[in-house]
């Protein structure tokens, strides 16, 4: 395949064509989906991940843990966006 074919249906498959948002509440969002693919990367049997679900779901710690990662992303959104200035 010629590689700007290949250029072509990499930027296709693409469900993050950028980190840039209008609003903090837009990049809030984008946190939350950057970490949702994480899990799904990481575990891409859905039947296990629902599973698991409910164990983490009860757990303080493991929400905390959740919630951290999503500050994370929303850290680099907030950063590729200049803070929304």
């Amino acid at each position: 395949m010629p590689l700007a074919l290949h250029a072509q249906d990499k930027a296709a498959e693409s469900w993050l064509p950028s980190l840039i948002t209008s609003t903090p509440q837009e990049g809030f969002e984008l946190a939350v989906k950057l970490s949702r693919m994480g899990v799904k990367s990481t575990q891409p049997n859905k039947e296990v991940l629902f599973r698991e679900r409910g164990k983490y779901a009860e757990s303080g710690e493991a929400l905390i843990q959740a919630s951290h990662v999503v500050a994370v992303h929303f850290q680099t959104i907030a950063a590729a966006n200049d803070y929304w200035k």
